[in-house]
């Protein structure tokens, strides 16, 4: 066996990060790799001496306190990117671990990594959130396939149904993660970062940690980014990207099930907090830091929809392209097609951009909405800006508990359930109605002095390759950049 991981998880050009390595071999290689459209090698070291060491019993919550094997010091001339640690024993046995390293002088747009959702799926020596923990270590390696795995746009969530199932069984067979669909970076933000550099947008990398520790971190930048899936943010994420925006900053969501829960970081930024559907549990339950709760940014304990800082919310979304949602087309329909996101596509209300590679796949999220003039409108009721312009749409579905997936059985009530309880005051069947059938929503509002755009959904990273797709994702930069 071999695994490892690193710390810290983020640094500047000119710092130290530590390799933290357990294997059965007697020695191993490192080869460190800053990913983008190509891959580069920018360190190495090989016949490392290799020690296995024992996996803690509490290493979910606690980390693995391993000792350092080696220690890599950061190239002073490194760009700012996103770094694969790719470990290899003689026998061919693989791992791989990641750091950041952030920009000495920043350019004017900033991706922050969903590390946060990467923590809270992590089930590498310990439960997950999702399979009973609610305290997640970042000290500890992170599942296979969560940083690298093959063909990430046909192995997802929104194309299950079309595998068949003895395909399925041998990807997990080779030891690959059921939750890579769900986080990691070796989908969306890859996919991603792959395209900006085809297309020459210049990004500069961080994790969501730094937004809470590193004193002024989107100042010097014009756009903030985040894409894929970024479930979980902490307040103090939330107080940096809202008051960026309302100084304003420019902040471009190409991701779905945003900041639906809140966490908190504890230990020094070691650890994060998710107690979740598990109120009570929550030393924070009932004390004068109940805003804190690590549980739905929607709840009326927290009092802060997400939607404030995004335009929308999963409690009026949910699941697309999945077994029990809307198949749909796999693309929006298209409501305000003279928007500026859609300069250069000619097209007419009702057309629909990117069904082919499914879009509108996996988590998404949207807004209480009403028509007005033939056209959907925010309500505002449920902390949408009435600012908020919907720009397309398509069918989402919250789950009951009964509707899951037989692999999520155990995973607590399923989110219209609680949605229902929290939101209704009850978990009634006419609450869950309420709430059942949800949309998709790309849409766009300004905020204070700044602005923020949003497709609504997880997936759209998956359909860079669709000239559509693209050119809407290049309009929105290039409009926030002031460059459009």
């Amino acid at each position: 066996m071999i695994a490892g991981y690193c710390w810290p998880q983020s640094v500047r050009v000119g710092a130290e990060v530590e390799l933290f390595c357990s294997t059965s071999a007697t020695s191993f290689d490192v080869e460190v790799v800053r990913q983008g459209l190509r891959d580069e090698t920018v360190w190495s070291r090989t016949a490392l001496s290799g020690r296995e060491h024992a996996v803690p019993a509490d290493a979910g919550a606690a980390g693995c306190r391993w000792p350092a094997t080696v220690t890599v010091e950061v190239g002073e001339d490194w760009a700012s990117g996103f770094y694969l640690v790719r470990l290899r024993t003689a026998d061919g046995e693989e791992a791989e671990a990641f750091f950041v390293v952030r920009a000495r002088e920043p350019g004017s747009t900033l991706l922050v990594l969903s590390t946060s959702t990467w923590a809270a799926y992590n089930d590498w020596g310990g439960p997950s959130y999702y399979t009973g923990g609610q305290i997640a270590s970042l000290e500890r390696p992170l599942p296979k396939g969560f940083l690298a795995r093959p063909e990430p746009r046909r192995l997802r969530a929104a194309r299950a149904q079309e595998l068949e199932p003895r395909e399925i069984a041998q990807y997990l067979g080779r030891g690959y993660s059921f939750w890579v669909v769900a986080a990691g970076w070796s989908a969306w933000e890859h996919l991603f970062v792959q395209w900006a550099e085809r297309e020459g947008v210049a990004i500069d990398y961080a994790v969501s940690s730094d937004l809470e520790t590193v004193p002024g971190l989107l100042d010097p930048y014009r756009l903030y980014l985040s894409v894929g899936h970024d479930e979980y943010w902490s307040a103090g994420m939330r107080d940096a990207v809202e008051g960026f925006v309302d100084r304003g900053g420019r902040a471009a969501f190409f991701s779905g099930n945003t900041s639906f829960w809140q966490i908190r970081y504890e230990q020094d930024h070691r650890v994060q907090v998710g107690y979740k559907t598990d109120l009570e549990d929550d030393p924070v339950f009932g004390t004068e830091r109940q805003h804190e709760l690590s549980t739905m940014w929607s709840d009326p304990l927290v009092g802060r929809p997400e939607n404030r800082m995004t335009g929308v919310s999963f409690t009026r979304g949910g699941y697309a392209h999945l077994e029990n949602t809307p198949q749909g087309t796999g693309g929006y329909t298209v409501h305000r097609p003279g928007h500026w996101a859609f300069d250069g596509l000619g097209l007419a209300p009702g057309d629909v951009i990117g069904a082919e590679p499914v879009v509108v796949g996996y988590e998404c999220d949207g807004c209480e909405l009403r028509l007005e003039d033939g056209l959907p409108v925010p309500t505002g009721q449920d902390g949408t800006p009435k600012s908020f312009e919907i720009l397309a749409t398509a069918p989402a579905h919250l789950w009951e508990t009964e509707e899951r997936p037989e692999a999520l059985a155990d995973v607590g009530p399923a989110e219209l359930n609680w949605v229902a309880e929290r939101l209704a005051g009850a978990d009634t069947p006419e609450n869950r109605e309420r709430f059942a059938q949800g949309h998709c929503v790309m849409g766009s509002f300004e905020s204070g002095s700044g602005a923020v755009f949003t497709t609504g959904c997880t997936d759209w990273a998956f359909g860079l390759d669709d000239p559509a797709v693209s050119r809407v994702t290049r309009n929105v930069i290039g409009c926030f950049l002031g460059s459009g």
